[in-house]
């Protein structure tokens, strides 16, 4: 990764703000975030980890245990906020309306929400939760990126072309505002791409541009 790029400086310094359960919970509004959502086995917190080289996220063997919002620090106005995981088939079913009704709720009313990374299970893309986080992103105008994770489970060879079925499907349904790359924590294959999107959508790259414009 450039050095250049400052989200790995504030990654460095990343700290836990606040759980919240629902809405009216969260920190105040201003500013900007970016939020990660997946379903629960798509590999979300061990990305998130990767991402921050912290361990901000709690992996667990049982999918489902992130039932709240939870929200970091990078700075006084940057935050990143891990979603609660959707989807694990042992979560009752009051529970999963639960998330839905109050993810709902913060995708739809945070204002400082500058863009959506979400999270697909390379092997099994496209779940109905993506689908309806891509109808949810597309009808707010809200920028999303897909990391299609756990890429090293395939060849080479078959991961780039999952990657382009997939790719070719959301541009089909959703239009050519997502954008979409492969993803693996353990190879710490893609950081750079997906960092270079955090740094977009949290303006760090105007950071850059001003710093060079100086000299």
């Amino acid at each position: 990764m450039s050095s250049k790029n400052p989200i790995l400086g504030l990654c460095q310094q990343a700290r836990f703000l606040i759980s919240a359960a629902k809405v009216d919970q969260c920190p105040p509004d201003s500013g900007l975030e970016v939020a990660f959502a997946g379903r629960s086995n798509a590999g979300k917190s061990s990305a998130l980890n990767t991402l921050t080289h912290a361990s901000l996220a709690r992996t667990s063997k049982t999918p489902g245990r992130t039932q709240l919002l939870n929200f970091f620090s990078l700075d006084e106005e940057r935050r990143l906020v891990d979603l609660p995981g959707y989807g694990y088939a042992k979560v009752p079913i009051p529970l999963k309306q639960h998330w839905q009704h109050h993810l709902e709720a913060y995708l739809s009313s945070r204002e400082s929400l500058a863009g959506l990374i979400l999270m697909m299970d390379i092997r099994h893309p496209l779940t109905d939760f993506d689908r309806l986080m891509l109808d949810w992103s597309s009808a707010g105008n809200m920028p999303l990126h897909i990391l299609l994770t756990k890429a090293d489970k395939l060849a080479f060879g078959a991961a780039k072309n999952a990657l382009l079925k997939v790719r070719q499907e959301i541009r089909k349904g959703w239009g050519e505002g997502v954008s979409i790359q492969l993803f693996s924590a353990p190879k710490r294959q893609g950081i750079e791409e997906a960092h270079a999107v955090l740094a977009h959508w949290l303006q760090l790259d105007l950071q850059d541009d001003e710093a060079e414009a100086e000299a």
